[in-house]
């Protein structure tokens, strides 16, 4: 009678080739994770933009959230979601405001840790400024976006298109 089975070097070398594919699909299983949490703060913030663009080639002015129609994504609370919390900056919600200088008008900060990009709430990564120049259709008015640091711009590297 052939005992048939796999030997013990068999089984030892399945066990590196999977201790290999591991170490190297977890990382990337947790950055795909992270990007994926971070790619709702590019729509939002583009929302925000295009309102904004329609508000104020009616009135001449940035408006606040509430006069331009923008409602943040929420969830866990008003202006909140499960992984980010929204603000609106230097504008306030219910007024307008000719912005002659920069001023931010949206921003979010990250609620939790994703990857590099660190966050407890409180400090507002992704910004977008609003000011005003010469004239009166959409197009004069300008948004300056950024995200920092260098670990949240590799989570949303277009980020800084948005509205030009």
């Amino acid at each position: 009678m052939k005992k048939q089975g796999f030997t013990l070097i068999e089984l030892m070398v399945v066990i590196v080739i999977m201790g290999i594919l591991a170490a190297v699909a977890v990382p990337k299983l947790f950055g795909m994770i992270a990007k994926s949490k971070a790619s709702e703060v590019g729509p939002a913030a583009g929302t925000y933009v295009k309102l904004q663009q329609a508000y104020f080639s009616e009135s001449n002015m940035a408006g606040g959230w509430q006069l331009i129609g923008y409602l943040a994504p929420s969830g866990a609370g008003p202006s909140e979601t499960t992984n980010f919390k929204y603000d609106v900056g230097a504008i306030a919600t219910n007024t307008s405001d000719a912005v002659t200088d920069q001023k931010i008008g949206w921003q979010a900060a990250n609620k939790a840790n994703l990857n590099e990009c660190s966050g407890n709430g409180t400090v507002f990564n992704w910004t977008v400024k609003v000011q005003k120049k010469s004239g009166t259709s959409q197009d004069d008015v300008t948004f300056t976006s950024s995200a920092g640091p260098a670990g949240c711009v590799a989570l949303t590297p277009t980020f800084d298109k948005i509205g030009k």
